[in-house]
């Protein structure tokens, strides 16, 4: 699937949150406007949201991850099109032309049938 962006879209996030199943991560709040998401701190010093459905929650405020997880944005244009790999929460994992990934909000593509270009 392909989708046109409807605005620029810059990543709020230069220092992007990663984890490999299996890793235990301290578990925070949940994200009011995006409630699919949790804030997580990792050993190394990295915060940002991840997918709670991709945590096993532990009884001490800490979660073990389920799933690799990278929570890195793409910072697009206006009008440029980009590949939908797969969306969960409200974000699609993207690619653009020159092979980037990352995440984008659904609610800044236009998505687009596939024989369009």
């Amino acid at each position: 699937m392909r989708a046109r962006l409807l605005g620029p879209y810059r990543s709020q996030y230069p220092n992007p949150l990663r984890f490999r199943t299996g890793q235990i991560v301290e578990l925070g709040v949940r994200d009011e406007e995006w409630p699919a998401f949790a804030w997580v701190r990792t050993d190394d010093g990295r915060a940002g949201w991840a997918p709670v459905a991709w945590l096993q929650l532990l009884d001490d405020g800490r979660a073990e991850a389920l799933r690799d997880y990278d929570a890195r944005e793409l910072d697009v244009d206006s009008g440029e099109l980009v590949k939908l790999h797969h969306e969960h929460g409200g974000w699609w994992w993207s690619e653009r032309a020159n092979g980037a990934t990352g995440w984008l909000p659904a609610r800044d593509l236009e998505l687009l049938e596939e024989n369009c270009t």
